[in-house]
Formats: structure tokens, C-alpha cells, sequence
């Protein structure tokens, strides 16, 4: 019981954005759970642990340009075109991971867990493995969570929401989260005061 009084302290300790997200949701077993780090690196398809060191290194060959002024503003736009160009190309590539016999809408993201919309009560405790497929920042996430929430929605009582919290996800991953949750969020408040 104390194990996921803490999960539900980590799922609460970052903030959570109200945005539908598509996910996969496959049952994980207590050994999958607790498997080491690099057991459970290992045992991400590859499209999942490339796609994020593609996004590292794209921000580190940036970098350098921003500061070395107007003549290399050219070289610069340049360069993200081309890093969009191959955003486009590993988002197609984390598309085809999506499974659709698994594939379900999550109604809240963050970096400490998520909220899934299911049609079945899921038993508190209970592990997953879940693909979080980020369309805005070309991204997705593969991680192990345990439910620590499960209510039936208000409007539809024939759905749960069920909240995870992240029991293996990389540190990297999870700060792309936290990143994804904050754009949008920025993007939800420009549109507020454009109204």
C-alpha cells in the first residue's frame, strides 16, 4: 500500500495538461515492472530509443548557430528545415509502433503519469506498458506504469478513467513530457487571450 501512496506523490508532484493523446495500453507483468533500467532500455523496440537521442542531438547541432548572429540566420533556418524534415520522417516511423487493438485516448499527460479513458474498470495495482504517441513534438514514449486511480467519467458511466504512474520511463522521456506538457499549455493560454 505504501508503494502506491508514493506513485500517487509522483503522479501529483508534476503538473498534468488536459490534452486527448493517443496511447497504447498492453498488460505488464510485477517482473516487467522490476526489471533494472538498462533490462527494461533493452526491451524498448528500437524506433523508441532512437527517436529521442534523434531529438538531442538535433537541439545540440543547433545550438551553436543561435549565437553567432545575422549572417548565419540563413545556415540556421536552413538547418531546421532540415531538422523538421527528419521530425516528419521519425514520426512516421513511431506512427507505425501504434497498435490499434491496444490503442486508446489519454485525457491528461505529464511528467509523472497519465490518464487513460478505458471501457473497463482496471484493478488498482495493476501494470501496463504504454506507448504515448506526442503528434505535436513528433515524438512518442515507451514506459511501465501502474494504475493507482480508477473512476467512472461523469458523463459516460460505461467509461473509467484510469490514472498510471511512471514505474520505468527514461529521465530523457519523461523531461520531453514535461517540455510537451508545457508547450501546450503555452499554446492553450495564446489562444485564450486571442479570444
Amino acid at each position: 500500500m505504501n508503494n502506491l501512496i508514493e506513485k500517487l506523490e509522483q503522479f501529483n508532484a508534476f503538473f498534468l495538461i488536459a490534452h486527448p493523446i493517443k496511447v497504447n495500453l498492453k498488460p505488464a507483468s510485477a517482473a516487467d515492472a522490476e526489471q533494472s533500467m538498462a533490462e527494461f532500455e533493452q526491451s524498448m523496440p528500437y524506433a523508441f530509443r532512437i527517436s529521442s537521442h534523434m531529438s538531442d542531438i538535433e537541439s545540440k547541432a543547433l545550438r551553436p548557430f543561435r549565437s553567432m548572429g545575422e549572417k548565419f540566420d540563413e545556415l540556421v533556418e536552413y538547418l531546421q528545415l532540415q531538422a523538421q524534415k527528419m521530425d516528419l520522417m521519425m514520426s512516421y516511423i513511431l506512427q507505425q509502433q501504434d497498435e490499434e487493438a491496444y490503442r486508446h485516448t489519454a485525457v491528461k499527460f505529464g511528467g509523472g503519469g497519465v490518464v487513460v479513458q478505458q471501457s473497463h474498470a482496471v484493478e488498482i495495482g495493476e501494470y501496463a506498458i504504454i506507448k504515448l504517441f506526442l503528434e505535436n513534438e513528433a515524438a512518442a514514449i515507451y514506459c511501465i506504469a501502474q494504475a493507482i486511480v480508477c473512476e467512472q467519467t461523469q458523463d459516460n458511466e460505461a467509461l473509467f478513467e484510469v490514472s498510471y504512474a511512471y514505474v520505468r520511463i527514461r529521465e530523457e522521456d519523461q523531461e520531453l513530457l514535461v517540455r510537451a506538457s508545457l508547450h501546450l499549455q503555452t499554446a492553450q493560454l495564446r489562444k485564450n487571450q486571442n479570444t
